[in-house]
């Protein structure tokens, strides 16, 4: 004998829009990484402006890659979350990888915080104009987000998929 499933309740409200923010957050940082890669003026010198065609493939994979990792959160609010190619999510499981996936996003976001105020980032932010510094924080800034509204939303989907019992 089958169980019954039981009806999921609607994300609240908050959590839909800040599962839908994370992608907007992370898009900047991605857009700026590849004007430097095609040689656009946001930095004076780097060793990647006008990068070599394998350095330049690495920072567009690492754009793609970071926009579907950050495109994953729509699945804590949206019905594919739970339910993926016919077979239901566990919850559980969702929740960890969300979970584990914000704790990392909290170390790089800390590492890259202390990496620069200890001196030891790859790229010195003091040889960029006042301009491009401006740019540089604009795109990288709301970054630090993306672990908040991950846990975030991760706490709100297993809320309501233990609350419906899955």
């Amino acid at each position: 004998m089958s169980k019954t499933p039981e009806v999921v309740p609607a994300p609240p409200r908050w959590a839909v829009i800040a599962a839908h923010a994370v992608p907007l957050l992370v898009l900047p940082a991605g857009l700026w990484r590849l004007a430097l890669g095609f040689g656009l003026p946001v930095a004076e010198s780097s060793p990647y402006l006008n990068a070599e065609p394998a350095t330049l493939a690495y920072m567009i994979g690492l754009t793609v890659l970071g926009e579907l990792l950050a495109y994953l959160t729509l699945g804590l609010v949206r019905p594919w979350g739970e339910v993926f190619l016919g077979r239901r999510v566990d919850a559980r499981l969702a929740t960890g990888a969300a979970l584990v996936g914000s704790a990392g996003l909290f170390l790089a976001v800390g590492w890259s915080v202390y990496a620069e105020v200890a001196g030891l980032a790859a790229g010195d932010l003091t040889v960029l104009t006042p301009a491009q510094q401006a740019l540089f924080l604009g795109c990288y800034l709301p970054l630090a987000a993306w672990p908040v509204l991950l846990a975030a939303v991760a706490v709100a989907y297993h809320r309501r998929r233990t609350l419906a019992g899955q």
